[in-house]
């Protein structure tokens, strides 16, 4: 979320894996919590606050929501080196693995564990879905770092992603939520659906962040430099995706508190599906990468890519598409508070087997200077 990894902060590679998360994304399941609580005691205690949220819209999605999403896309999108997209060229097989995980693998899991969890759950199934498809462009740079993988690597990998989700990401939607359903025999039109919004959701969430990342970076490196856009820029606007996440929450559950404070079972069936694909997912990716003759920096950088999730992207479609009160976005916003903790567990796993198992060497040195 914010720039938050130093030259592994104060203690050097092998220091604990919090020490060297910024007090931000240290807490970032405590600062999820209370936005979620915040929001709930909004939604129970201010009167009309749902009718003041959506008094101004742009098409489905109130303004506030809108505001909340572009902030919480645009930093982390300023982040990436799209510059070094080509040079992937030279790791074919990471290449063609981490798309194969995340493009084929992952949204496969994610469509199996939600039909096997929530078949009786449409509205959370679908939301369960989405999440699935919104493959990591943010955190999974930080779980990158803790774990001493390719920096590099990972950075190269978020930027296919990112301009991937562009073209494929309401393709994949309309085959997981509808064609696949179809095919299976399953009833999966039971949730309100077409292709457009799906696409419109992406283009105005990601699209537009994505440009301005892009537009941003490029200026920003032209004029005043690589040092200065990384060191400096990029740690001073690296928050502001943190606080338009938790605006978000804080929004979506004064929204949301009815149907969960009537109703929090529901919070943890959408939770199971989505820790068993965080520890699932990850696990097969490591245990691939590793087979393929990976070293270990690009083991972990392609399992740590393919388990994380883009819950930003998640979230604004969920709004964007079935509104801010719908099952969807519930399911969207559970989505961060599970996959925090579950993957700096991972962290520790990833440095655990780090000294545990055999790799290839790695190609090179990999640079470890600030992003």
């Amino acid at each position: 979320m914010s720039d938050t990894v130093t030259e592994y902060g104060r203690g050097g590679p092998e220091a604990p894996v919090l020490s060297r998360l910024s007090p931000l994304d240290r807490l970032l399941p405590a600062w999820i919590t209370a936005a979620m609580v915040l929001g709930l005691a909004l939604g129970r205690w201010v009167p009309d606050v749902a009718e003041t949220l959506d008094a101004v819209t742009i098409g489905e999605t109130s303004l506030p929501i809108a505001l909340g999403l572009l902030l919480m896309m645009y930093p982390v999108l300023a982040k990436v080196r799209y510059e070094e997209i080509g040079h992937l060229a030279s790791d074919r097989r990471m290449l063609w693995l981490s798309l194969l995980l995340n493009w084929v693998i992952g949204p496969a899991l994610m469509f199996v564990l939600a039909w096997t969890f929530l078949a009786d759950q449409p509205e959370f199934r679908t939301g369960v879905i989405v999440v699935g498809l919104a493959r990591c462009i943010a955190m999974v740079l930080i779980w990158n770092d803790l774990s001493c993988a390719d920096r590099e690597a990972g950075a190269l990998l978020v930027a296919v992603n990112s301009v991937f989700q562009i073209a494929a990401y309401a393709l994949l939607g309309t085959f997981y939520l509808v064609i696949l359903p179809g095919w299976l025999g399953l009833q999966g039109q039971d949730v309100a659906f077409s292709t457009w919004p799906i696409t419109k959701a992406v283009l105005v969430f990601l699209g537009v962040p994505l440009l301005a990342g892009y537009l941003t970076r490029r200026i920003g490196v032209s004029r005043r430099g690589i040092d200065w856009y990384e060191n400096r820029f990029l740690p001073r606007i690296g928050p502001v995706a943190l606080y338009g996440l938790l605006f978000t929450i804080v929004v979506l559950f004064a929204l949301q508190g009815q149907a969960i404070t009537s109703d929090p079972v529901s919070v943890l069936r959408i939770a199971v599906p989505l820790l068993v694909y965080f520890a699932l997912m990850w696990a097969v990716s490591f245990w691939l990468a590793r087979r393929a003759g990976l070293s270990y920096e690009r083991t972990a950088t392609v399992a740590f890519t393919a388990a994380g999730n883009n819950f930003e992207l998640a979230i604004a479609v969920s709004v964007g598409v079935w509104g801010v009160t719908s099952g969807q976005a519930l399911a969207g916003v559970v989505g961060p508070l599970i996959e925090v903790p579950v993957l700096v567990a991972l962290v520790y796993v990833s440095l655990w087997l780090r000294h545990r198992l055999s790799f290839a060497s790695a190609a090179a040195p990999k640079s470890r200077s600030a992003r």
